[in-house]
């Protein structure tokens, strides 16, 4: 029987742990805890490449060495099982995690993806590479609402990949274009990736959705580029649509106003004579639709614009009341005053030491206290200084650069789009309302509400939740059939991600009873690192381990082992957490055992194989290897947004 290469490659992986547990166990002088301990963590990773469910892999062999660190007391091992699942199970954090993916799989029921695909590949039609641009779009954008990545492949391997074949697109090409964006779901917030590290390494989960943001979508961006690249150095791999393709049908009424579908929108429903066959009604509802930027700009502009420039000063006048109660009364201030040297606290004497000054025959040359009621009115306080400059009300600023760089770009596009209004683009922007816009407004609410501190993620979470449910109820797709797969399907996850956390807090807590994280600890810092070495080795090993292992197995096995080991090299759990989230992704893109592939493969057509699949995935994840050295280059890439909102 011929075995296939990715069971070659296993067989491999894992003949190789074992030898170098043996190398490990056989150069020692004298076998440890701690060696048993790394013993455990060899075998964890065997077990799991040979099948056996991770979570009660971790937990069995948790159980099995506790037993054997405890000398063979069942009471005490029984003792830290529960403890370590009462702990898991008592974590707030984690109330978040079924929520997000309920909101995702009812948001994948709801149908979007299809007219999501439509319109996005409409709009971006004369991009080089559309199909496969509007590919990653709509994978960026549907991740980011559902962060399931089979889900999210499954759909798009079932709608653009035929599309993208019969408009000549290379194999490779679409398949990798496919596979890269459905696996953005895993970085983009709300990521359930952050939510466990989060719980992982105790570090916060708002900042780990407010610092992934930018990394995520440069990682898109980036992705964007070289299928933009690519289509236009090699045409033949991306042919540009055709005009049949790119044709807009308009609606009967439509037609009847717009001399042509390239005529200009906003002056041809604003024209009288040619509107006197068409009802009033429906001229007035596609004005509406037109000014609908407008409003939505100026509502933005002239709301945010009072926000950052209006600053209330209310401390600065209590100072200002005081000053003025000091210099202004003779002594019967009903204001808060300096308490007199006389009569008031003072600093008790010492006898034949320094003391206060008496309040009433100050000696020659010192420097006494003036008394509460006749303060000279010459000396004011440095704040009374400042807060006599500020005016009686809120006073204004200039508006931040931010703010100005914003709105630019963004009434630059309003005016772009008002510009180029085409009856035939007005049909497309209809289309990406009702798909894209709704979308995009659910994921900017549940992520604003999260990085702008008006809810915890836990109370986001709820809330799109509901948002998910509204939007498939908004487009017919809710009914009892749809509500039951996706509680069964929320429940099925749920129960995954919480005994995998059972399961590594009884492993973490086995694996630290043993020694075996000291004895790792002490082996990497024998070896007198820097602090850049540190992170090359740590992400180069986590780079490896996302070929046999799923992120879910790295972040709870491996993440309490690399966590220690961060104050001693000076690096920032939330830094070291967007680094660990952007190469996490090798999990499902790295050959041979690339989770994303197989999804692709179950859904595409037969002549597709599984070589060229993951031919098309070796460019994406250099891109992830660039987007990783960027981010270590600049950090502020992904730690600016947490220290604006948070420090």
């Amino acid at each position: 029987m011929k075995i296939r290469r990715e069971l070659w490659f296993g067989l491999t992986f894992m003949a190789l742990i074992v030898i170098a547990g043996a190398a490990m166990l056989l150069s020692a002088e004298t076998i440890t805890n701690g060696h048993l301990g790394l013993l455990m963590l060899s075998l964890v990773v065997v077990a799991i490449m040979l099948g056996f469910p991770t979570a009660f892999t971790l937990m069995g062999m948790g159980m099995l060495f506790t037993f054997l660190a405890y000398e063979r007391d069942w009471h005490r091992t029984l003792d830290l099982m529960v403890q370590s699942a009462y702990k898991t199970m008592a974590n707030d954090v984690l109330i978040a995690v079924p929520l997000f993916v309920f909101m995702g799989y009812l948001v994948e029921r709801a149908n979007l993806i299809e007219s999501l695909f439509k319109s996005l590949h409409l709009a971006l039609a004369r991009l080089p590479g559309a199909l496969a641009v509007a590919t990653l779009v709509t994978c960026t954008i549907f991740a980011t609402a559902t962060g399931i990545v089979g889900a999210v492949v499954t759909l798009m391997g079932l709608l653009a990949l035929p599309a993208m074949l019969r408009g000549g697109y290379s194999v490779p090409l679409a398949a990798g274009a496919i596979t890269a964006g459905g696996c953005l779901g895993i970085l983009i917030p709300p990521s359930v990736l952050l939510i466990v590290y989060g719980a992982t390494a105790g570090v916060s989960v708002v900042q780990l959705y407010a610092g992934a943001f930018f990394p995520g979508l440069m990682l898109a961006g980036l992705y964007v580029l070289y299928v933009i690249l690519i289509a236009k150095l090699k045409p033949q791999w991306a042919p540009p649509l055709s005009a049949a393709e790119r044709v807009v049908p308009l609606p009967p009424l439509t037609q009847r106003i717009a001399a042509s579908p390239s005529a200009h929108a906003l002056l041809g429903l604003l024209k009288g004579k040619r509107n006197a066959e068409v009802p009033l009604s429906h001229v007035l509802r596609q004005l509406g639709i037109v000014a609908l930027p407008a409003v939505v700009y100026a509502l933005l502009a002239l709301g945010s614009y009072k926000a950052v420039t209006t600053v209330e000063a209310e401390a600065r006048y209590d100072i200002e009341e005081i000053g003025a109660s000091r210099s202004s009364s003779g002594g019967s201030s009903s204001g808060l005053q300096e308490p007199p040297a006389e009569g008031g606290l003072q600093e008790p004497p010492s006898e034949g030491g320094l003391q206060e000054p008496p309040g009433e025959e100050p000696a020659a040359g010192a420097v006494a206290e003036p008394p509460g009621a006749e303060a000279p009115p010459a000396a004011p306080a440095p704040a009374t200084e400042t807060a006599q400059t500020a005016p009686a009300g809120a006073t204004t600023k200039p508006p931040p650069t931010w703010w100005v760089a914003t709105f630019s770009v963004l009434g630059a596009l309003t005016a772009l789009f008002y510009l180029f209004l085409s009856f035939a683009r007005l049909e497309i922007f209809k289309m990406l309302l009702a798909s894209f816009f709704p979308l995009v407004l659910l994921i900017l609410s549940v992520l604003g509400s999260i990085v702008l501190g008006l809810a915890t993620p836990t109370e986001a979470a709820a809330m799109g939740a509901l948002g998910g449910m509204l939007l498939a109820a908004a487009y017919r797709r809710l009914n009892l059939a749809v509500l039951k797969e996706s509680v069964f399907l929320t429940a099925k996850t749920s129960a995954m991600v919480c005994w995998l956390f059972v399961g590594s807090a009884i492993f973490s807590a086995a694996f630290a009873l043993l020694g075996g994280q000291a004895l790792v600890e002490e082996w990497v810092l024998s070896m007198n690192l820097t602090k850049v070495q540190f992170l090359l080795l740590s992400q180069v090993i986590i780079f490896l381990l996302g070929w046999p292992l799923e992120w879910t197995e790295i972040i709870v096995i491996f993440m309490p082992i690399f966590i220690p080991l961060l104050d001693n090299f000076g690096v920032d759990p939330l830094f070291f957490g967007l680094l660990v989230a952007l190469n996490l992704q090798t999990a499902f893109l790295s050959p041979p055992v690339a989770m994303a592939a197989f999804y692709l493969k179950g859904v595409s057509p037969p002549h597709v194989t599984l070589n060229q699949i993951f031919l098309g995935m070796l460019p994406f994840m250099g891109i992830q290897i660039l987007a990783i050295f960027l981010l270590y280059m600049w950090p502020q890439i992904g730690l600016w947004l947490p220290q604006l909102l948070y420090k």
